[in-house]
């Protein structure tokens, strides 16, 4: 199976995730490439599973199973990209040029996706004698709310959920995301919830009679800026990943220019390191601007409680990839990121977890992204001797 003729093909159907924008059309969501892979699949013969997560939106697992084998190895890549704002190429239009295939995605994540499939498929039609049991996962919504990856685990945690293919925990998973080939063995995660003040609202010609609830927010935000700049010395680095960090990223206030605001609203990323607990980050940011402040806000709930990828049990999972990687393109190394992926949602679930795919980090989200064709073909080289025994 061709990874790069089906990388043209993942490219070509748009997947976008709004990001929790109300927005809605054909690029939307990850519908019509569900529906691709399904019959993808099916072509193939194997077992597969369409379950929906949320209305209109799913998980495709598919599964091989070998005789005698004394594994089952989960392979994880999702389906969703980010949007296509600003974008200075067809973001739909996976063209080739100069050992590059262009478009929406094809870096993050639907190369590895593509890479993922080809070996699927390869190992679905070789058989080959000492392959371990291989379960494909390919999940929604990663880009915002995780919803594909939580409902995934599941499936192997929750009683309520078995009989699917997935219902016994896998022994091992790799994710697939743009590593340039190398092996992500640590990472960070996310926390990310709402910081609300609230003031009077009045006409603005007469600013004085109501309360400004910007003005509030911008005391709470002068005192945040100050806690991020404080953090490497409030939490020991990780030696992979480094410092955990905070950045507010999106405001909104207000109904008029005209009228003093009597609501703001600011979102807050706080990234979590290996041994942090993502909740309890948030608590300590809330705790620091009690302290600092004397002006009443309130934290929303969260919308996504960070998870990372720590490297304790990871260890021969990576060496044997690894061994595969060397074979295939040659000296490679072990790493950790600043960014989150399935992995950690996998291995806090009981599941030895990396994360290996063909591109680089610094193409994904890009106007004019891009993959190293090269890299596609040698992922999916690594992803079947590995899942085959080679």
């Amino acid at each position: 199976m061709n990874a790069i003729a089906l990388l043209q093909d993942l490219v070509s159907i748009p997947s976008v995730n709004p990001m929790g924008r109300d927005l809605s059309g054909p690029e939307y969501f990850e519908g019509r490439l569900t529906e691709y892979i399904a019959k993808f699949f099916q072509k193939l013969g194997v077992d597969h599973q369409v379950i929906e997560v949320v209305p209109g939106r799913a998980n495709v697992i598919a599964r091989i199973d070998r005789p005698g084998a004394t594994r089952t190895i989960l392979l994880d890549a999702h389906q969703d990209t980010v949007p296509i704002d600003g974008m200075t190429i067809d973001p739909f239009k996976p063209e080739i040029r100069d050992g590059r295939l262009y478009g929406r995605g094809s870096c993050d994540v639907k190369g590895g996706l593509a890479s993922m499939m080809a070996a699927f498929a390869r190992l679905a039609t070789e058989r080959p004698a000492g392959a371990s049991n291989v379960v494909i996962s390919c999940t929604c919504d990663e880009e915002s709310t995780s919803l594909g990856i939580n409902d995934l685990t599941r499936l192997w945690t929750d009683p309520k959920r078995t009989g699917t293919l997935l219902s016994k925990k896998p022994d091992l998973s790799i994710v697939a995301e743009p590593t340039d080939l190398d092996i992500v063995v640590a990472h960070r995660g996310a926390t990310r919830w709402k910081v609300r003040t609230v003031g009077r609202a009045c006409h603005s010609s007469r600013p004085t009679d109501g309360i400004n609830a910007v003005y509030r927010m911008a005391k709470i935000v002068t005192v945040l800026e100050q806690y991020a700049e404080l953090l490497p010395s409030l939490v020991k680095p990780h030696r992979l990943c480094g410092s955990a960090t905070l950045s507010v990223g999106r405001i909104e206030g207000g109904i008029s220019v005209n009228t003093v605001p009597d609501w703001c609203e600011i979102e807050i990323d706080r990234r979590v390191i290996p041994g942090e607990d993502g909740m309890q980050a948030m608590h300590d940011v809330e705790t620091f601007l009690k302290s600092h402040v004397d002006i009443p806000f309130e934290f929303l709930p969260p919308w996504i409680v960070g998870a990372t990828l720590p490297d304790d049990d990871n260890g021969p999972l990576s060496d044997e990839l690894m061994t595969h990687i060397e074979k295939v393109a040659g000296p490679h190394k072990k790493m950790g990121v600043a960014y989150g992926t399935h992995a950690s949602r996998i291995a806090d679930k009981g599941v030895p977890s990396v994360v290996f795919g063909p591109g680089s980090i610094l193409m994904a989200h890009t106007k004019d992204e891009w993959i190293p064709v090269d890299e596609v073909e040698k992922a999916a080289e690594i992803y079947f001797r590995f899942c085959a025994g080679a």
